[in-house]
């Protein structure tokens, strides 16, 4: 997975009546994007996000 800072992760909910979480990368703390992933979710906020097959990342479309 690689992801860099102003990407968009989202965290799919893994069990019924999980809602899906979404928040925009603010570091990559691993080598060359990979994670763990400093998140800041949209409801505030900030964590740690090691990525599992539930989460993917949505680059920005390019200007």
């Amino acid at each position: 997975m690689h992801a860099e800072v102003g990407d968009k992760v989202v965290m799919h909910g893994r069990t019924v009546g999980t809602v899906t979480r979404s928040g925009t990368v603010v570091e990559a703390r691993g080598e060359d994007g990979a994670p763990p992933y400093l998140v800041r979710f949209d409801d505030g906020h900030e964590a740690l996000v090691f990525p599992g097959p539930d989460v993917h990342v949505e680059h920005p479309a390019a200007s």
